[in-house]
């Protein structure tokens, strides 16, 4: 479980950061939030304490979990008995796959959703445990990810530091809009090319 909690919590790291880099009004948003609750604190090491306070970074893994999936098909289910839903019978022992990518940039569901807006997380009761059956990036019910409490702490830890300490730009001054977005297709929504990022100290430069 820790293995695949790894796997999967660098992949939401990693999309986090590709979605931050193509966004630098929001990049900059959430590395003043960051920034302010730890300087405020007088502190040079971010622990958990400091993380209840980020809300606005919170709100970006929420994003781009619900862009980016780390499981874009949920585990696979089988019918224990026959049943009719919306006019598709299912026999019992029938395999069933829910779609999470397609729900959670469903038109119907979610306004402008092929846009990273953070913001729309604000003022919801949105969460990670499956309660919510248009986001669910960890699955629902009994069966959903074992590994959330794990793997939320690991991704919410390592970008906090990701934006306190660096600035961020792409190698040779490329454009980021140019970023290829790309997903690998299969039980983790990986990125199809590595991430690469420079890594600017930000306080040396200040």
């Amino acid at each position: 479980m820790f293995v695949a909690g790894a796997e999967t919590s660098a992949t939401v790291a990693e999309w986090a950061m590709s979605e931050l880099i193509r966004n630098p009004k929001i990049m900059k948003k959430a590395q003043q939030e960051v920034r302010r609750v730890v300087r405020g604190k007088g502190k040079s090491r971010i622990d958990e304490e400091d993380i209840q306070e980020m809300d606005y970074m919170k709100f970006v893994i929420k994003e781009s979990m619900r862009l980016h999936p780390p499981g874009p098909t949920l585990m696979p289910r089988e019918s224990s008995e026959s049943v009719s839903i919306k006019g598709y019978l299912l026999s019992p022992k029938t395999r069933v796959i829910i779609n999470a990518w397609a729900i959670q940039r469903d038109p119907d569901i979610w306004s402008c959703p092929e846009e990273f807006i953070p913001e729309r997380f604000m003022g919801t009761k949105f969460d990670f445990k499956g309660l919510h059956f248009e986001y669910l990036p960890f699955g629902a019910g009994r069966r959903m990810c074992p590994g959330i409490s794990f793997g939320l702490a690991v991704v919410e830890l390592n970008l906090a530091n990701l934006l306190y300490w660096f600035d961020w730009q792409m190698p040779g001054g490329a454009d980021e809009k140019g970023l290829d977005m790309t997903e690998t297709f299969g039980i983790l929504g990986a990125r199809e090319f590595p991430l690469q990022l420079v890594a600017v100290p930000h306080f040396n430069q200040i």
